[in-house]
């Protein structure tokens, strides 16, 4: 319609063009006027730009209007590209570098941009990738616990021929220092290969009222300065193949390298030498680990790898499957199968002059044993209830028993469960576990639980007294009831170079708890946990005593962390817990004791 309305227009106009030519008009004028086509929309009218010209409108009556100035938007934004590199290619060595082939640049040491240190950006063409990491661990701890004297006695005065003062102090300084470097582009797989190395630097000082706490020897007297270095980590990750176009791997690591066979560490958390092969499927829903370790040994002051050691006879086997989304959305399920092979048949004494093995409890003999473990692990979420579950049973053999010359068969189980909810900024938890004890340490049967190596995260970790200290068990010889940083009460010499002792009281617990976000800053933690022994013959027969209650106490704790940045690179926490007494507990060490333990401790991270 509008081509046919136009077409009419034009023909017009050049009938009337020619209709003046034929009047005699200029040839010049001749021509369709240029208006009348514009009018027509044959060709487009000229439009008018006030910034085109920099002669200033004016109005009528009105003096000239300066142009209008231009406002910066984006001051920190960068300049456009000149005219005559528009729509050119600018040639930069690879995608990780664009910001910087514009001129952006960030200072070397800041690990919030891209920074080569923190394996941000390759370090060369080949796509190898380079991180570092540096922590600084610092902790002071005021404690009290159960201190014996020493069969010279002690010199303090109050000190008797079982106990002494109870007061101790420990400042340790940790340094740990992490190399990375591994090849491939990780944002959607894992690394082709990849080398990690992890050194920890360790100074600690330990100060005590009674002589021979802290040494075998008491002309050392009560305090001690010890420093060492440990290698934490130092493996090499392998991957062998990718099995679906979701990125399932199977990859092998071999070296010293970190390992947890559960959730919250009740069973195997450590770095320790061995090859491990692990990988997923359906799309990341099924995990599987294999692992084999030999043991090494630890310093004893720092609980830090001593390779300079030649290497335990102790070998740990472990295989675990993971399930996501299993038997809810939101849980993860895991079966694991493990096996702890013990051959350490010869007396083994630490650097203080401590015998660790055999521990120094019942007939102080040698032995070895061989100990499967079946479990079945559970974390996640059902609807808001936060939910973590562990069951073990134990069972095998070692030779000979801790208080009897015969073999003796380990059959022996553990459970626990750890339930939270959140109410805004609150998160409110409960606790529950039970590990078994031995009802009678001169039968056949070992019926006390025990871990290989435990650091378990629960009803409040080392915030908790009972958790954190390792309070001795005094006339039982160089062994604790609890390990530090355990919630066994296993009785063995060490947790770092001692033996698993399946010859145990057994522990029973059943706790509260909160979490307070005070703000997006800062956090306080409460606990309170009730403690009980599964069974005290165990005990009975260590200290040669007639009675011991079941109860241990009521454990009381509450610790505040501070976060000023918002992240993990600067921590400060504080803590404060104290064991109230049972029964228990004051028929091993008396009704004045003092349990207490105060807790400070600042980690910076690079």
């Amino acid at each position: 319609m509008r081509i046919g309305i136009q077409h009419r227009l034009l023909t017009l106009a050049m009938a009337v063009a020619a209709a003046s030519a034929a009047s005699g008009a200029s040839a010049q004028s001749s021509s369709v006027p240029m208006a009348w086509l514009q009018m027509i929309g044959i060709i487009p009218a000229p439009t008018y730009d006030p910034y085109a010209s920099q002669i200033p409108r004016r109005r009528p009556g009105h003096p000239p209007e300066p142009l209008p100035m231009f406002v910066e938007q984006n001051p920190d934004g960068l300049n456009p590209a000149p005219v005559d590199q528009v729509g050119e290619f600018v040639p930069v060595p690879d995608r990780w570098r664009i910001m910087e082939a514009l001129g952006v640049n960030t200072p070397w040491y800041d690990p919030y941009n891209q920074n080569v240190l923190k394996g941000d950006k390759p370090i060369n063409e080949d796509e190898w990738f380079f991180s570092m990491t540096g922590i600084s661990d610092t902790l002071l701890e005021p404690r009290g616990i159960p201190t014996p004297v020493g069969p010279q006695a002690g010199d303090q005065p109050g000190s008797n021929d079982v106990l002494g003062q109870t007061d101790q102090i420990i400042f340790a300084q940790t340094a740990i220092t992490s190399f990375l470097l591994y090849k491939g582009n990780t944002a959607f797989k894992p690394p082709d290969d990849e080398f990690k190395a992890t050194l920890a630097i360790n100074y600690n000082r330990v100060r005590t009222e009674e002589v021979r706490a802290l040494n075998l020897d008491p002309r050392l007297g009560t305090e001690r300065d010890d420093g060492f270095i440990g290698v934490q980590e130092l493996f090499y990750t392998k991957d062998l193949r990718t099995a679906s176009a979701r990125y399932d791997v199977d990859e092998v690591r071999v070296g010293i390298q970190p390992f947890s066979s559960d959730f919250r560490g009740f069973l195997f958390q450590d770095n320790q030498l061995g090859v491990r092969f692990f990988g997923n499927r359906d799309n990341n829903h099924w995990q599987y680990n294999l692992a084999l370790f030999r043991r090494l040994e630890k310093d004893i002051n720092s609980g830090l790898n001593d390779v300079t050691k030649g290497l335990r006879d102790d070998d740990v086997f472990i295989a675990n499957l993971y399930r996501q989304d299993f038997p809810y959305t939101g849980f993860v399920s895991q079966a694991i199968f493990a096996y702890n092979r013990n051959r350490e048949d010869s007396s083994f004494y630490d650097s203080n002059g401590f015998i660790q093995r055999p521990a120094a409890i019942g007939r102080e003999f040698p032995r070895t044993y061989d100990v499967a473990y079946l479990g079945y692990n559970g974390d996640g979420h059902i609807g808001r209830l936060n939910l973590t579950l562990s069951a073990y049973a134990a069972f095998g053999k070692q030779k000979p028993g801790v208080f009897v010359q015969a073999d003796t068969d380990i059959r022996a189980g553990f459970l626990a469960a750890e339930a939270s909810m959140d109410f805004d900024w609150i998160r409110w938890r409960g606790s529950l576990a039970w590990a078994s004890g031995d009802e009678d340490p001169y039968d056949d049967r070992s019926t006390g639980f025990d871990s290989i190596f435990e650091n378990p995260i629960f009803a409040g970790a080392d915030t908790s007294y009972w958790i954190r200290q390792n309070v001795p068990l005094i006339g039982g010889g160089g062994v604790a009831l609890a390990s530090r940083n355990g919630l066994l009460a296993n009785l063995r010499s060490s947790k770092e170079q001692g033996q698993s002792n399946f010859d145990n009281p057994g522990i029973q617990l059943l706790g509260v708890g909160a979490d307070f976000d005070v703000t997006p800053q800062s956090r306080i933690s409460t606990n309170i946990n009730e403690l009980w022994f599964s069974d005290t013959e165990i005990l009975k027969a260590a200290r040669a005593t007639a009675d011991v209650g079941r109860n241990i106490g009521t454990d009381v704790s509450v610790a505040w962390i501070w976060r000023p940045y918002n992240t993990q690179n600067m921590i400060l926490r504080v803590s404060a817990a104290t064991l109230l007494p049972g029964q228990g507990l004051k028929d091993l060490f008396g009704e004045d004791t003092k349990y207490y333990s105060v807790l400070g401790n600042l980690i910076l991270t690079y």
